[in-house]
């Protein structure tokens, strides 16, 4: 990848990330033309990023002749690909006909109303996420909620803040120690 004016102003994990995407696409086998490639570029992209950037997509473009719209296209048509970062939090919350008439709607509505968001949505502070799924498998306990890989059945509206106030202490940052360190041989080493 060349450097250019606009590759500089990119932070350095994006760049490193947009040099692993060239690797990925220089390595892979042209079928009938370079679009051929667009749907493991776009699942690459993914892997690498966590989601689909505005900037990546350029990038395709470029490196694959591809219109930026035609990606766009692409990456919004199929569910798998997403084109915002996802929360440390993703909520699902089933909207299956089970945990539909149980109350699932009125769940949803107070984590709206706890998180200030929507559907599809993510917090300012990137912890949480509420999306919708059909279903999660537990009928029988409806209503349910996933967060992560946490399951959460037979809920009610007043159970959401305990429930989130749980994730918001995990998900502050830790303390780091001090630690001391001593550079031997250019490197440093911890605790000496």
């Amino acid at each position: 990848m060349t450097k250019t004016a606009k590759t500089k102003e990119l932070d350095k994990d994006t760049q490193k990330k947009l040099l692993q995407l060239n690797d990925f696409i220089a390595g892979s086998k042209v079928l009938k033309d370079k679009q051929s490639l667009l749907m493991g570029v776009l699942h690459q992209t993914q892997t690498l990023f966590g989601y689909i950037p505005a900037t990546a997509m350029d990038f395709i473009s470029h490196k694959l002749g591809v219109p930026s719209a035609h990606i766009y296209g692409m990456a919004t048509f199929y569910n798998y690909f997403q084109l915002t970062p996802k929360a440390r939090y993703q909520i699902y919350l089933c909207k299956g006909t089970a945990c539909y008439v149980a109350g699932g709607a009125r769940v949803l509505d107070k984590l709206k109303e706890e998180l200030r968001i929507g559907v599809d949505e993510v917090t300012a502070d990137g912890l949480f996420g509420i999306n919708i799924t059909r279903c999660l498998g537990c009928c029988g306990l409806s209503p349910v909620m996933q967060v992560n890989d946490d399951i959460y059945v037979r809920l009610v509206p007043e159970k959401v803040p305990a429930i989130l106030a749980k994730y918001r202490r995990l998900g502050q940052p830790k303390k780091k120690a001090k630690a001391t360190a001593v550079a031997v041989g250019g490197f440093e080493q911890p605790g000496k």
